[in-house]
């Protein structure tokens, strides 16, 4: 790639790596905004947790609307308002205001990144180029997250506030550069028939309460009649957005991409494979600081060595993925995924970093493998028209991914607190560290399905391939007067 493809890359890829760290950095200054501000323990948390509704609840639309309004348009204007939100958080004076900011914050990081994803699908070449510019911005996605957990507790002891601030001035870079390099390849969008605002209503609504039911989940089963009915009425709305876009003359969501075994398969692979790196990055970071008594930064250096992925995406696996394909080194990552996390069970009350360290490395190195690859088939063999919708889909998988792994582990760790004191809350760590196990088991059987189909499709393609030449050998008196003909 020239230096312009770079430089591009570099900037779509920059957002990204803003997303990972700042969701990052609010994670460790969580504890500092509480006591600064007086906040509640349910306001505090719904500062995450709102950025996590806003972030799954609109992430389909914005992947979709990249397709049907044009990607540097979505890209620019909501990379704006991340750089205007993420300033009023810093602002912020009231618990409430902190939930809206991160609210609108998670809704911008939604059209954004979908929009960032297809814009490199689309920009770059199908195939050894386009692999690698999707690699390289999975892995510094991941990076973001990993220095971000570093970074937010150094600035943490700067004050809560820069936690915010410091977003607004990378986010204002990366904005400066992106007017600049980001190509107007979108045009203007097709004549559309009408908009689907039935199909925008019935998604939104049906996201957003998922969403809501996966968080409430995460904090704990009280009022539990509240949430079976808002993952009842979820239900309802989905199957109502099915109805709808099956009539719709002009659907907002062409249901027949979730036909595309590939793709359903992929996702349902990212989501199952992140939901179990952020579990056992969850249950990791409190058995570190609650049963060790270690610091938020100490914390985050020590779990720093997962970001390794960042160095090996766009290095190691571009040549795995010629060399071995696709799906097979997908397989790989899910399979060092399991011994990583395995090797983790039997976790002790005294283990030194050296015990741990293979687990922390394993799992950036299992990252590294599956989630750049699991992007690549998520997009590959979709049309440029629904490349948004593709990355939408995608993104829309991690989310939902993260948030369930972290609501699975937080139930399983309270059912298995039975009792008091260090040994009974190692053994509910214990037990919620079986959920990432499970999960990527789960992963690893539909990626060998796939790894199945890109066999069969091989040899498909070698046959179709064998008969084509064979059939060409056998007819020369045929194959050369076509040719004089044709002179």
């Amino acid at each position: 790639m020239g230096t312009r493809a770079w430089a591009l890359l570099f900037v779509l890829c920059g957002t990204i790596f803003l997303e990972g760290i700042d969701v990052a950095m609010m994670a460790v200054a969580i504890p500092a905004i509480r006591s600064d501000l007086g906040l509640a323990t349910d306001t505090a948390a719904w500062v995450m947790s709102g950025y996590v509704l806003g972030y799954a609840g609109f992430t389909l639309l914005g992947g979709r609307a990249a397709d049907l309004l044009g990607r540097r348009r979505m890209f620019l204007f909501w990379l704006a308002v991340f750089l205007a939100f993420s300033g009023v958080g810093g602002f912020a004076t009231e618990g409430w205001m902190l939930v809206v900011a991160r609210f609108v914050t998670g809704v911008a990081a939604a059209f954004m990144t979908p929009a960032a994803l297809s814009l490199i699908t689309t920009s770059y070449e199908e195939g050894p180029k386009r692999n690698k510019a999707v690699l390289v911005f999975a892995g510094t996605g991941a990076a973001g997250f990993s220095l971000g957990l570093v970074i937010g507790g150094l600035l943490t002891q700067l004050g809560w506030r820069w936690v915010f601030f410091a977003p607004v001035l990378l986010a204002a870079a990366l904005l400066v550069a992106a007017v600049r390099l980001v190509p107007r390849q979108d045009g203007p969008p097709a004549r559309r028939r009408g908009f689907d605002l039935p199909g925008v209503i019935t998604a939104a609504g049906a996201m957003l309460l998922a969403a809501y039911t996966v968080i409430r989940l995460e904090h704990g089963l009280r009022d539990w009649p509240l949430t079976v009915l808002s993952g009842l009425v979820a239900l309802a709305l989905a199957g109502a957005f099915v109805v709808v876009e099956r009539r719709s003359p002009d659907p907002l969501v062409r249901l027949g991409i979730l036909r595309q075994g590939p793709v359903v398969r992929a996702d349902l692979g990212a989501l199952l494979f992140l939901g179990a790196f952020f579990g056992f990055q969850f249950v990791v970071t409190l058995y570190l600081q609650e049963l060790r008594g270690w610091s938020p930064l100490m914390t985050a250096v020590a779990l720093i060595v997962m970001g390794v992925d960042a160095v090996l995406a766009p290095t190691l696996t571009p040549r795995l993925v010629a060399r071995f394909g696709n799906a097979q080194v997908i397989v790989g990552g899910f399979v060092l995924a399991v011994i990583a996390y395995v090797l983790f069970l039997p976790v002790g009350m005294d283990w030194s970093y050296a015990a741990m360290f293979p687990t922390l490395f394993l799992s950036g190195l299992a990252f590294a493998l599956a989630y750049g690859p699991l992007t690549i088939a998520a997009t590959d063999g979709v049309t440029g028209s629904e490349q948004g919708l593709a990355g939408g889909l995608l993104t829309t998988a991690t989310q939902f991914g993260s948030a369930i792994g972290i609501a699975a582990v937080t139930a399983v760790y309270g059912l298995a607190s039975t009792g008091s004191g260090p040994e009974a809350t190692l053994s509910a760590f214990r037990a919620a560290l079986i959920v990432p196990v499970v999960l990527v088991v789960l992963g690893t059987l539909i990626s060998l399905v796939s790894a199945r189909e890109a066999r069969r499709a091989v040899r498909r393609a070698s046959q179709v391939s064998s008969v084509s030449a064979s059939h060409t050998s056998e007819n020369p008196a045929q194959r050369s007067g076509g040719i004089a003909s044709w002179k």
